[in-house]
C-alpha cells in the first residue's frame, strides 16, 4: 500500500474464512484503486472499542460480521434508518469530516439478489429460522412482500422475537413450530436462514414444482435442500449472491465509485470457494 493509500477491513470472530477480502480486493483491482488495501482482523466485542480508538484518517471503512453488528452501534456517530430498524450494522464508513456512520447493506443486498432473479414482489413468504439473519430477511420482505410471512422456529421465545420484529418492521408475521417446517416449502418464496445442515432433513419434502428458495449459506454449497430444489426446477438464490450484493453496496459507499463491479466480485468469490 502506498503512503496515500486508503484502508478497509472486515472485523469479526471467527474471521479466518471470510470471503470479504477476496471480493473487495477484486473490486479495487477492477476500479483501478491500486493503493487501496482490504484486510481481515479477528476482533471480538471486548476488543472492538480499542480497535476503533486506533483508526486513523487513512481508514475508509469497515465491514462487520458476527458478533459485532450490534456491539458497534455505541461507537458510531450516526446510524442509518435501515441499520436501526434491525439494530444491526454491517458497514461503517468514515465521512469526509471524520465521522463514523453505520449502515446495513444485508437488507438491500437481499432485495437486490432477489431482483436479479426476477423477484420484485411476492404475495407471501416463509422464513426458516429466527436468528439475526432472519430479522434482516424480515426487513427485506417488508419491501417486497404484500402479505403474510410465516416464520418456522424451534421455541416460543424465538417465536415471540419474530413477532416483535414483525411489529417493528410493519410485516404481518405468523409463527409456526419447526416440526411443521415442511409446509414452508410451498410458499412463493422460502428464505432459509439456519446454520449448515439444519434444513437437510427437509429436502425430501421439496414440492414437484418448487418456487424460489433463498438459502443464505454459501460454504459448503449447494446445501442438500438447494440441490434438491434446483433438481426439481426451482429457482435458487445463494448466500454467495447475498454476500456479493451486500459487498457491492459496501464498496460503493466506501470508495464513492458507482456502480460497483458486481460480476467481477462474484467471479472472484466463485473462484475462492472452488479452491477450498
Amino acid at each position: 500500500m502506498s503512503v496515500n493509500g486508503r484502508r478497509a477491513a472486515v472485523l469479526g470472530s471467527p474471521i479466518a474464512h471470510s470471503l470479504s477480502p477476496v471480493l473487495h480486493r477484486a473490486a479495487y483491482a477492477e476500479l483501478g484503486l491500486g493503493d487501496w488495501s482490504y484486510d481481515r482482523f479477528e476482533v471480538d466485542e471486548e476488543a472492538l472499542p480499542g480497535f476503533f480508538e486506533q483508526l486513523g484518517p487513512e481508514w475508509a471503512g469497515l465491514s462487520l460480521t458476527m458478533p459485532l453488528k450490534r456491539a458497534v452501534i455505541p461507537l458510531l456517530d450516526s446510524v442509518s434508518g435501515t441499520a436501526a430498524s434491525v439494530e444491526a450494522v454491517n458497514t461503517v464508513v468514515r465521512t469526509g469530516d471524520g465521522r463514523l456512520t453505520g449502515d446495513n447493506t444485508d437488507i438491500p443486498g437481499m432485495v437486490a439478489a432477489l431482483r436479479e432473479r426476477g423477484i420484485e414482489q411476492v404475495e407471501s413468504a416463509a422464513i426458516l429460522g429466527a436468528g439475526a439473519t432472519a430479522s434482516s430477511a424480515l426487513a427485506a420482505l417488508a419491501r417486497i412482500c404484500t402479505g403474510e410471512v410465516v416464520a418456522y422456529v424451534r421455541s416460543e421465545a424465538r417465536a415471540a422475537e419474530m413477532r416483535q420484529w414483525g411489529e417493528r418492521l410493519d410485516v404481518e408475521v405468523r409463527t409456526a413450530d419447526w416440526a411443521d417446517a415442511e409446509r414452508a416449502l410451498h410458499a412463493p418464496l422460502v428464505i432459509a436462514t439456519t446454520p449448515a445442515g439444519t434444513t437437510d432433513a427437509l429436502s425430501h419434502a421439496v414440492p414437484e414444482r418448487p418456487t424460489t428458495l433463498f438459502d443464505v449459506l454459501y460454504d459448503p454449497w449447494p446445501t442438500t435442500l438447494a440441490a434438491r430444489w434446483s433438481a426439481y426446477g426451482g429457482a435458487v438464490v445463494s448466500g454467495l449472491d447475498l454476500l456479493v450484493h451486500q459487498a457491492v453496496l459496501q464498496v460503493e459507499q466506501m470508495t464513492g465509485r458507482t456502480p460497483g463491479p458486481l460480476d467481477v466480485m462474484r467471479k472472484a468469490g466463485e473462484r475462492a470457494l472452488a479452491g477450498r
